[in-house]
């Protein structure tokens, strides 16, 4: 049973996919033709963010399993491994922790300015600050958070954001059963927070949810965080409220197009935070997420039914 996974692995990772029962093939994501030689008789794809189009299943006769290393499947053409009986798994809760501390992270990062400021102490002018700059530097204690889904990492970041001091509330599709803060519906939430935070699926519906009429409803001076899926926001609209000044500043974690190039406009705003889509990428992650594939390749020779089956 031969697995490949198309990812730029460190040496750590190598080293404990050697380890796994079953031969594991590493592969470059721009290396696209020794992916395809590779594939050509793989039963099993480790799936992190190249996508899994019907092609990529197609010219894989042998393939059994897509295995997404983490949650979100957007990335796949799930009506072409149905067709071909090719199963797609993911890994519920092996990244919430992490997601959840990168989302605090971003926030933080946001409102202290933390790249504008590294990159001009690093420039020997820290200590130069224009004055006016303290006021727009910001404390998360005592501002008011919104949850825009209320999932796994969601529920993790609640008690992070409520230790220092933050009010919290949430909103989603339909009310929790239970929940230790208030629902709020999305339109009456937008102009009483101050940071608005994104954990939801892209679907067609959520798709460029995040726009110009949402902007225009947040509080002026509010800030914007994303680590769910880029396609949720209307970057142009979004490059439009940081450079107008109506937002204070966004952290992003994930980008419409990825990877995002040195040309994306949102790069080149100093109220700006980014990281590459890594908020998933821990070591602890990963020794999580191997701990599901040992499993999965496990039962998927044995027949046993898949954790975490999506198609």
């Amino acid at each position: 049973m031969k697995a490949v996974l198309q990812y730029r692995a460190s040496p750590r990772l190598r080293l404990r996919l050697s380890a796994l029962d079953f031969p594991t093939v590493v592969i470059d994501e721009a290396d696209k033709g020794t992916f395809r030689r590779e594939m050509r008789d793989a039963e099993i794809l480790l799936h992190v963010l190249e996508p899994v189009t019907a092609a990529v299943i197609e010219t894989a006769p042998r393939l059994r399993l897509i295995q997404k290393i983490g949650i979100g499947v957007n990335t796949i053409d799930l009506d072409a491994a149905r067709r071909r009986g090719v199963a797609v798994c993911n890994m519920p809760g092996t990244n919430t922790q992490a997601v959840a501390e990168m989302t605090l992270l971003l926030m933080m990062a946001t409102l202290r300015r933390l790249t504008l400021l590294d990159r001009l102490t690093r420039a020997g002018q820290g200590w130069a600050l224009d004055p006016e700059m303290a006021d727009d530097l910001g404390e998360l204690s005592g501002r008011t958070v919104g949850l825009v889904g209320f999932g796994s990492v969601a529920k993790r970041l609640l008690p992070m954001l409520e230790a220092v001091g933050a009010t919290v509330l949430y909103t989603s599709r339909r009310p929790a059963v239970e929940s230790p803060i208030p629902f709020v519906p999305f339109r009456e939430m937008l102009p009483i927070v101050d940071v608005l935070s994104l954990h939801l699926p892209l679907t067609a519906e959520t798709t460029a949810m995040i726009d110009a009429t949402v902007f225009a409803a947040m509080r002026r001076g509010s800030i914007l965080i994303n680590t769910a899926r880029g396609q949720l926001v209307d970057e142009i609209a979004l490059v439009e409220a940081l450079t107008n000044g109506h937002l204070r500043g966004a952290g992003l974690d994930v980008f419409s197009r990825e990877p995002a190039g040195a040309d994306d406009p949102l790069l080149v705003l100093p109220n700006v935070v980014v990281t590459p889509h890594l908020a998933w990428l821990t070591a602890e992650t990963l020794e999580r997420c191997l701990a599901v594939i040992a499993e999965n390749c496990r039962r998927l020779g044995t027949g046993e039914a898949l954790l975490h089956r999506v198609v």
